[in-house]
């Protein structure tokens, strides 16, 4: 059975006062958070030593107090979006912000009230620009694969057990060692590991195949397909391990 995640489950056990969870919680998130900063700044960042990581830890922590379900945004987009204000805050105070750099939005200085309104203006139209643009970016890289978004739209199986034995197909694909390496250098899909590994027929393989590649390069690539990822239920970017 391939892994389901329930995010919002975990942020409300976390809310509910289990500090606990919320220390393993914190451990299991550092790579997203690590990501998320460097991604930012633009470079690679060291824990200890750069102090972005250490503000977009605790902006992280921050977000699963304020984060709720009704805010209409996956947890981690709208953690990612928290932490990208704190480092504006923090280059704001260092006067060391872009000229040109596209501010989003900070809560700091306002009310409960304000803060309601200012991120359901801001939510509508950011939220519906970054859907976008991951939709753009994955269609992007699958046509790297030989594979679009619409080949993923018209081969996604009608019958559930296929769906599930493709599903079961992709994971391996994705997760299994190095066999997404090896099948990225090759563009050929590995059938007969996939066969052997998972006991899903050739020709199930033969005819899935678009839907197979599309599945496993999101559940590899994961982390940079938010919105997609919590859309499909796939388990959160920092559980895949190594996010470098």
């Amino acid at each position: 059975m391939f892994p389901v995640q329930d995010l919002d489950a975990d942020i409300k056990k976390i809310q509910q006062g289990d500090n606990l969870f919320r220390e393993s919680f914190l451990e299991a998130y550092r790579p997203f958070v690590f990501k998320s900063a460097c991604k930012f700044a633009k470079r690679i960042l060291e824990w200890g030593r750069d102090d972005e990581l250490a503000i977009a830890l605790i902006a992280f922590n921050e977000a699963i107090d304020r984060f709720r379900t009704d805010y209409g945004v996956p947890f981690l987009p709208y953690a990612r979006k928290v932490i990208n204000s704190r480092l504006i805050d923090h280059y704001r105070r260092g006067k060391r912000n872009e000229a040109n750099m596209q501010l989003p939005l900070s809560e700091d200085g306002l009310n409960n009230a304000e803060v309601a309104v200012a991120w359901d203006n801001y939510r509508e139209e950011e939220v519906s620009k970054e859907r976008e643009e991951e939709i753009l970016e994955y269609d992007e890289l699958l046509q790297s694969y030989g594979v679009s978004f619409m080949d993923l739209v018209r081969s996604s199986p009608r019958h559930q057990e296929t769906r599930r034995s493709l599903m079961r197909a992709a994971w391996e694909l994705a997760e299994a060692g190095n066999l997404f390496e090896k099948f990225a250098a090759s563009k050929k899909l590995p059938l007969l590991e996939l066969e052997k590994n998972t006991g899903v027929g050739r020709k199930t393989l033969e005819r899935g195949r678009k839907y197979i590649i599309a599945m496993a390069v999101l559940i590899y690539r994961r982390q940079d397909f938010l919105y997609l990822a919590d859309y499909l239920k796939l388990p959160a970017p920092s559980l895949k391990g190594d996010l470098s």
